[in-house]
C-alpha cells in the first residue's frame, strides 16, 4: 500500500449477504475503510458458493462471527456500533428490523451511526424475493434486451446487484460526510429504474416504448451496435458527425453526414456499414479505427480481455482478482485476501444457522 486511503479512519460494519452488500463494502475497504464483516455462526452463505466467489467480494475485510438472534450477539453488536461510523446490511426488511439493524434501533449506542439498508424494494416495500435476475425481469431490462424476434434475455453478469452496491456505498459516504447519523435506504428496484434514465424518460414524456433492434443497436445513434465482420464481431459506436466522417473515409462510404440523416435512414446506413466491415476482421478494424479516435472494439471473451489487460489484475493472498476501479492519486491499495471465518473475533462454537431466508439480493 502506498499513501493513505481517502477513507482511512472510517469503520464500517457489514451484515452482508451474497453480492450487493459485500460489493459495496469491498469498494469502501479498497479505499482504506476498516470493514468488519459480521457473519452468522457457520459463515455468510456466499462462502458456500466457492472460495473464488467469496474472495471476489470480500477482500480487505475483517470477519467477526455474531449470532444476532442472541442477547450476547446483540450486546457485541452494540459495542461495535458505538465505535463505528456506519453499518450496511442487505437483507429483507423484516429481517433488518427483527435483528435491530436500523438507525432507530442502534442510535442509543451511537447517534452518529449511519445505517444503510440495501433491500429489493425499500424498507416499506415488503419481503418479496429480490435477486438480481428477478429485478431485471420486473423492471423491464430483460424485455428490452435481446434480438427483436428472440426471447427476453439478461446480461452475463449481476448488473443490478453491482450497481446497487455502488449506489449504497455512495449513500453511505454521503451521509458520513454530512456529519449526521441516520437511516439511508437503497433498493435494487429503484437503482435499476434510475439507470434506465433515458429509456424511462422517453416513455414518460414522449410515449415512446423501448424497442429492440438487431445486434443490440442503440435507440438513437446510428450506427451504434455490434456488426459481423470477416472474422468476429465489432462494436462500433458512432455518435458525433466527426466520428462518422472519419469512419466513412476509412471504410470508403459516402453520404449520411448528419446524425439526423443516419437515424432517419437506419436500415440503409446499417446495410452499407455491414458491407464495408465485411472486408476486414474485427481486430483489424479495431486496429484501424482506434488511432482515428473512433469508438470501436472487437468482441472478446472475458479470458481474452483479461489477458489483453493484465494491469487490472491484482493478487490478494492466493487469489487473483480484478483491482478497484477507483484510482486515487498518491494511493495504491494493499489487496489483502478475504478473511477466514471469525478471523478477527473471539472463537465461537459454530452451530447450524442460515441467512438464506433473510437474504434480499445477490446472485451467484
Amino acid at each position: 500500500m502506498t499513501g493513505q486511503g481517502p477513507l482511512a479512519g472510517i469503520r464500517v460494519l457489514e451484515v452482508g449477504v451474497m453480492l450487493a452488500g459485500p460489493y459495496a463494502t469491498m469498494m469502501l475497504a479498497d479505499l482504506g475503510a476498516e470493514v468488519i464483516k459480521i457473519e452468522p455462526p457457520g459463515g455468510e452463505i456466499s462462502r458456500q458458493v466457492s472460495d473464488s466467489y467469496f474472495a471476489s467480494l470480500n477482500r480487505n475485510k475483517q470477519s467477526v462471527v455474531l449470532d444476532l438472534r442472541s442477547e450476547g450477539g446483540q450486546r457485541r453488536l452494540g459495542a461495535l456500533v458505538a465505535e463505528s461510523h456506519a453499518l450496511l446490511v442487505n437483507m429483507k426488511p423484516s429481517a433488518i428490523r427483527r435483528l435491530g439493524l436500523t438507525y432507530e434501533a442502534l442510535r442509543r449506542y451511537n447517534d452518529k451511526i449511519v445505517c444503510v439498508a440495501l433491500t429489493g424494494f425499500g424498507m416499506d416495500g415488503g419481503d418479496d424475493p429480490a435477486f438480481d435476475y428477478v429485478i431485471q425481469a420486473g423492471t423491464g431490462v430483460a424485455a428490452m434486451t435481446g434480438e427483436p424476434d428472440g426471447p427476453p434475455t439478461l446480461p452475463g453478469y449481476s448488473a443490478a446487484d453491482n450497481s446497487t452496491g455502488l449506489t449504497a456505498a455512495l449513500g453511505l459516504v454521503s451521509q458520513i460526510v454530512s456529519g449526521r447519523g441516520g437511516q439511508v435506504e437503497v433498493s435494487l428496484r429503484d437503482v435499476v429504474l434510475s439507470q434506465l434514465n433515458y429509456r424511462a424518460s422517453a416513455w414518460l414524456n414522449d410515449g415512446v416504448a423501448p424497442q429492440r433492434h438487431p445486434y443490440g443497436a442503440h435507440s438513437y445513434y446510428v450506427p451504434a451496435q455490434l456488426f459481423p465482420t470477416a472474422d468476429g464481431y465489432l462494436a462500433l459506436f458512432i455518435t458525433h458527425d466527426a466520428f462518422w466522417r472519419s469512419f466513412a473515409a476509412e471504410a470508403d462510404i459516402e453520404g449520411f453526414p448528419t446524425m439526423a440523416e443516419r437515424a432517419a435512414n437506419r436500415d440503409e446506413v446499417l446495410a452499407v456499414v455491414t458491407a464495408a466491415l465485411a472486408n476486414d476482421s474485427a481486430k483489424g478494424w479495431e486496429a484501424r479505427l482506434r488511432p482515428l479516435g473512433i469508438p470501436a472494439a472487437a468482441v472478446r471473451s472475458l479470458p481474452d480481455a483479461l489477458e489483453a489487460m493484465p494491469e487490472v489484475v491484482v493478487t490478494a493472498g492466493e487469489f487473483r482478482l480484478v483491482r478497484s476501479p477507483i484510482r486515487v492519486s498518491g494511493y495504491e491499495p494493499e489487496y489483502l485476501p478475504p478473511p477466514q471465518l471469525d478471523e478477527h473475533g473471539p472463537a465461537r462454537a459454530a452451530h447450524s444457522y442460515s441467512t438464506t431466508t433473510d437474504s434480499d439480493s445477490g446472485t451467484p
